[in-house]
């Protein structure tokens, strides 16, 4: 397999491994799991042609593009299967399901009731 060579933050990495893990995702999710840092990542990651990022209500909706799978080595293009490509490697590379895992219900009220938490990476 090739290994990605980009110019890409460190940072910004969480942000688009969980995007590809989680794709279709709100950005609102994105926000519940990395803070509001989130907002700047997803700005960043779009202007640079890896995510897309689309109005839906009032959160918008992420995506992985075409440039996503070119810079990574994912020989698909379709979101369902580069989330399942994602999800081979994150296996082969030994990241455990707790590091990319969705957040669940229960997770989701936690955040909200301590909002002045913020995840640490």
């Amino acid at each position: 397999p090739k290994v990605a060579k980009t110019d890409i933050a460190p940072r910004l990495l969480k942000a688009a491994a969980l995007i590809a893990y989680h794709q279709p995702m709100e950005q609102s999710s994105l926000v519940k799991l990395l803070g509001e840092k989130a907002y700047g990542y997803v700005k960043q990651l779009s202007d640079s042609g890896l995510i897309d990022r689309r109005r839906s209500g009032n959160t918008r909706r992420l995506t992985t593009t075409r440039r996503f799978s070119e810079v990574f080595g994912c020989p698909h293009t379709t979101h369902k299967k580069v989330r399942m490509w994602f999800r081979e490697r994150s296996e082969q590379l030994g990241m455990t399901e707790g590091e990319l895992m969705p957040i669940s219900i229960e997770d989701e009220v936690n955040l909200e009731s301590n909002l002045g938490e913020v995840i640490e990476e």
